[in-house]
């Protein structure tokens, strides 16, 4: 094959860079959607002669490598207890709504443009004494827009119901309000972009405790990267509630044999909310 001309290059710099962003659907140029292209796809076609030129192209932005939030990353989000009075629990619905509202179709991060078709704002009884925060929607939760409804919500329903709750006397929200592609962790960019809007529902909602579930939820609620073992099993400080941190119902699909642990995670909150489980039949 003889050397790529400058319209090959410009190809091939730009399959790489979808590459590199984990965009792996494309589209014409009428919006007729195509098919998902695979990785080895792509490399085939950044190789191969194309006959119908390119437009001028305009120069490309190099990809951002993934980095993990740094100390400064996480310090720039105001994690401290609200300064306002607490709204009347008959306006907070109305409050919350203000917030999805001011959201709007957002752009304001890249998960925008990676294949979004729902916001998942958040659900739950507004004047909640428990909240949820998990990491980011899945594509059950991207196709019905609201967070936990796929087989990790199911558990995390089970879980709740354990407690002697109902889903619906719980709120419950995420980190990130789209979904990242492929259900990678949410970059820096994207959840330091999306958690204040998180905080700012905390702030409408009040609760007494909040539960992070996994890792991501853990970092960015906390602000500080250690490891759950070194972050469960204690009450923390955060937005004027206390938190306590357990593991993420997906991880636990993978891994069963942590449902002990997060049942003791789950009791600790109880203890706080004086919450009493339900009793078994026959019991």
């Amino acid at each position: 094959m003889t050397d790529a001309s400058p319209t090959n290059e410009q190809l091939a710099a730009l399959l790489a860079y979808c590459r590199e962003m984990n965009l792996t659907e494309f589209f014409r140029s009428d919006d007729v959607p195509l098919q998902p292209v695979e990785a080895e796809t792509a490399a085939h076609a950044s190789a191969a002669h194309t006959e119908r030129p390119m437009a001028a192209a305009t120069p490309l932005a190099a990809p951002q490598i993934s980095m993990p939030p740094n100390a400064d990353h996480l310090a720039s989000l105001n994690r401290a207890a609200p300064t306002d009075p607490p709204l009347p629990p008959a306006e907070r619905a109305a409050a919350l709504e203000a917030i999805r509202q001011e959201i709007g179709d957002c752009t304001r991060c890249p998960l925008a443009f990676e294949g979004r078709n729902h916001i998942v704002f958040g659900n739950g009884d507004p004047n909640a004494e428990l909240l949820f925060v998990g990491e980011g929607p899945g594509a059950d939760e991207d196709q019905q827009g609201e967070p936990f409804v796929g087989r990790a919500g199911q558990l995390l329903n089970n879980m709740i119901a354990a407690m002697g709750l109902a889903r619906e006397q719980v709120y419950v929200a995420n980190i990130v309000k789209c979904r990242p592609p492929k259900n990678r962790v949410p970059e820096p960019v994207e959840a330091l972009t999306c958690s204040p809007f998180l905080f700012r529902q905390i702030g409408v909602v009040r609760p007494k405790l909040i539960v992070a579930l996994g890792a991501t939820a853990a970092t960015y609620m906390l602000g500080t990267r250690s490891a759950l073992s070194l972050l469960r099993g204690k009450m923390h400080e955060c937005l004027g509630a206390q938190l306590i941190v357990t593991y993420h119902p997906a991880y636990l699909l993978r891994d069963p044999r942590q449902k002990a642990e997060t049942w003791k995670d789950l009791q600790l909150a109880m203890r706080y909310l004086n919450l009493t489980p339900p009793k078994r039949p026959g019991a």
